[in-house]
């Protein structure tokens, strides 16, 4: 153990020290948001799985539904769900059919708005009726949506009588009129690009001379109209937003005659100082494991370079352009699946051609599972926790277990042809520029052969952007202290099939 930790340089440790105390210190600030608060199954919801939010031993209060967007889940939207239970409210969040921890496929026509909008309704309205059957409601209730759930949340309120208020959060201005839904508050983000100006025209379909920031109506007798853009963040980042929040609690005390006082819940930057002490903690930990004995290979020649990284961005898309694949309930991972794996497979083809990639014998290949053991293990285990509690669900119901194996028949392949072309993270910058924007051209060429098919990946492209700045980052530390690309490849091949298993919604037509 000793000898492990001489292996650190003084700067490693100060990294390692600085990573551990941003752990720590964002774990204990997460947890102190949820202390005081009984976070609790809802019984009666079917096979959707609901939590409710609610102070201990609290009188009966108005009901919060909390719905989240597409590909979301309950714990994405865990600062709303605890901000109005720390008001006194009763926040009910629940995994919409396709997300989460729901074991039930989308389904219907999602191209028309009488088709899985219709669905998702009815399972609003089932966990509404579930959550006023509980002791701890008082029979008044409202919804509030995010993105997709917005959409639903806006169109539920407009059918069920019982809903009082209706909180918009990056929402559409569509099925609104001037008087319905109820109470309607939309908040958008103030860095939203087509979404931005829906909020006042909304408003403004109530009182053509009101201005976001303006109240229009009366929320107390059910005729309020409010309009803001939340600061300093886009379409994501609002659902932290302490603005956004504090407009939220305030907007249901009007509504329902409440006085809520005190901070809200305030987690965006601890879930991020979290989530980078997490990654950050891996550059020491690499380290400790020593460099090891295997070889660095000679780098590929740049006219090789170039043919490996950009022929397979070209050739993979055209390839595949006259196949449907459909053999996953999940929108468009079946494709992407298929795309990694002969993407990956092109790559290595051709290094392979040219003499890049050998065999290294038993010994070595035992050496290179075990290193991707190891990181897969960490990325999952560790980083997946963090994202499962605090962030999004990540740990799987058994359904996706089959969607991740998959996954992992085309992401490993791919990951293992990309640490193979950034050379273990030893290759310059513009060649991992070069290879890793190669392949997000050939997903974009992909979609733009067949946009009304494959347009969800164009929502996957910023999540791969992410994957390469953080777990790229990560992979290039290992594989500089490693000399194994290969093993860093395998690894992170598993951890993206595994990322990608569980947050695409699945889907089932009819």
């Amino acid at each position: 153990m000793v000898e492990l930790f001489a292996r650190l340089t003084p700067m490693r440790w100060i990294v390692g020290i600085a990573a551990l105390l941003a752990i720590a210190v964002s774990v204990w600030q997460l947890e102190s948001e949820r202390r005081g608060i009984v976070i609790a199954p809802v019984p009666g919801t079917g096979a959707t799985p609901a939590t409710v939010y609610r102070l201990k031993d609290a009188p009966p209060a108005p009901v919060v539904i909390v719905s989240h967007g597409f590909a979301g889940s309950r714990q994405l939207m865990q600062a709303w769900s605890l901000t109005l239970a720390r008001a006194g409210y009763a926040a009910v969040a629940f995994d919409y059919e396709g997300h989460g921890r729901n074991p039930v496929p989308m389904s219907g026509d999602l191209d028309s708005p009488e088709g899985t909008a219709l669905l998702l309704m009815a399972e609003t309205r089932r966990v509404t009726d579930a959550a006023l059957a509980q002791p701890w409601a008082d029979g008044r209730v409202a919804i509030l949506g995010h993105s997709m759930g917005s959409y639903i949340a806006i169109r539920e309120a407009r059918d069920d009588p019982r809903i009082a208020a209706t909180i918009g959060i990056a929402a559409a201005n569509d099925s609104i009129t001037a008087t319905e839904p109820p109470n309607l508050l939309m908040i958008n983000g103030e860095w939203e690009t087509r979404l931005a100006t829906d909020p006042l025209e909304a408003l403004q379909l109530a009182d053509p001379s009101a201005q976001l920031g303006d109240t229009v109506g009366d929320p107390a007798t059910g005729t309020g109209r409010r309009a803001l853009l939340a600061p300093d963040v886009e379409h994501i980042g609002v659902i932290w937003s302490p603005t956004a929040l504090r407009e939220t609690r305030a907007w249901l005390d009007a509504t329902f005659g409440r006085t809520s006082g005190g901070p809200v819940v305030e987690i965006g930057g601890w879930i991020a100082l979290l989530l980078v002490g997490i990654v950050a903690l891996a550059w020491p930990l690499a380290r400790m494991r020593g460099q090891t004995e295997a070889p660095r290979p000679a780098p590929l020649p740049r006219r090789r370079f170039l043919i490996v990284a950009l022929l397979p961005a070209v050739a993979v898309p055209l390839i595949l352009a006259p196949f449907r694949t459909q053999f996953l309930p999940v929108l468009v991972a079946d494709y992407l699946a298929v795309h990694f794996a002969l993407y990956g497979a092109m790559v290595l083809a051709l290094l392979a051609w040219w003499g890049e990639v050998r065999w290294a014998g038993w010994r070595e290949i035992g050496r290179i599972l075990a290193l991707a053991a190891l990181v897969a293990l960490y990325t999952i285990g560790v980083f997946g926790f963090a994202m499962d509690r605090y962030v999004t669900s990540f740990y799987p119901i058994p359904i996706r277990g089959l969607i991740i194996a998959a996954m992992a028949v085309g992401a490993v392949p791919y990951m293992l042809s990309d640490a193979l072309m950034v050379e273990g993270g030893r290759a310059p910058v513009w060649r991992s520029l070069v290879s890793r924007g190669a392949f997000l051209a050939s997903l974009g060429i992909a979609t733009a052969l067949d946009f009304h098919r494959l347009f969800f990946l164009l929502l996957i492209l910023p999540i791969i952007l992410i994957f390469y700045l953080l777990f790229g980052t990560m992979g290039g530390w290992i594989g500089r202290a490693t000399n194994r690309p290969a093993g860093v490849g395998l690894g992170l091949g598993l951890f993206l099939a595994w990322a990608l298993g569980v947050t695409f919604p699945m889907f089932q037509a009819v």
